[in-house]
């Protein structure tokens, strides 16, 4: 991930957002960055904030101070991650949005080794965990548009979750890239997307309103 971006497309590669800051905002950045570096270079069991503030040049009481320890470093790092404008493609039809994110999900996971080392280290640090899981519902949240878009178009039928879409049609490629570590796979990214594409014009991921969704924010869509 990025800094202040994620490099997966529910995360997708997009243009960081600088807002201006001063002595407080710099220190964040080199630290955030030592962070990254570090966690790729060495893993979870050797970070720490003393390592931390030496690689960000940073004395290590303010890394305490405003960090406390590593999880909360780690945290901060996804809660940055969000702090961008990406937004989903717009290709003109739901099967090619989701061919465009999962591409951009496997420049991602692929392409910046942060990515796969954060989402690993959210396993050992339980603030880590809340950080990714609000960064998750986040992307959800402005990937629900491609499905508005489809609703619109007549592709798929009212109430259908655009959570669900998006999850079903991504997970084949977290799954592939980062359970089975089989690297990029360009055709099961668009077959992924195509398939789930069918299934939502089928009306298989309408549901009810309410409590029961069990994945956050539902996301169900009308006209």
């Amino acid at each position: 991930m990025t800094a202040g971006g994620a490099a997966s497309a529910i995360g997708g590669t997009a243009a960081v957002v600088r807002r201006p800051g001063g002595r407080s905002a710099r220190i964040r950045a080199q630290v955030l960055e030592a962070v990254r570096e570090l966690l790729v270079e060495q893993g979870f069991d050797a970070l720490s904030v003393d390592a931390v503030a030496e690689r960000a040049a940073v004395h290590r009481t303010t890394v305490y101070r405003r960090w406390r320890d590593v999880g909360g470093l780690l945290a901060d790092v996804l809660d940055a991650a969000g702090d961008d404008g990406w937004q989903p493609p717009d290709t003109g039809t739901l099967e090619g949005d989701l061919t465009a994110v999962n591409g951009e999900v496997e420049v991602g996971l692929t392409g910046e080794p942060v990515t796969a080392a954060l989402i690993a280290a959210s396993f050992r640090s339980t603030q880590a965990a809340e950080a990714l899981r609000r960064f998750w519902d986040e992307r959800y949240e402005r990937c629900a548009v491609v499905v508005e878009r489809a609703l619109a178009r007549g592709e798929v039928p009212e109430g259908t979750c655009a959570r669900r879409v998006v999850v079903a049609a991504t997970a084949p490629v977290y799954q592939q890239v980062l359970l089975l570590r089989g690297g990029a796979d360009p055709t099961l990214a668009r077959q992924a997307a195509a398939g789930v594409a069918l299934a939502a014009s089928r009306g298989l991921f309408v549901v009810d309103e309410g409590p029961g969704l069990g994945e956050g924010p539902g996301q169900v869509v009308h006209r």
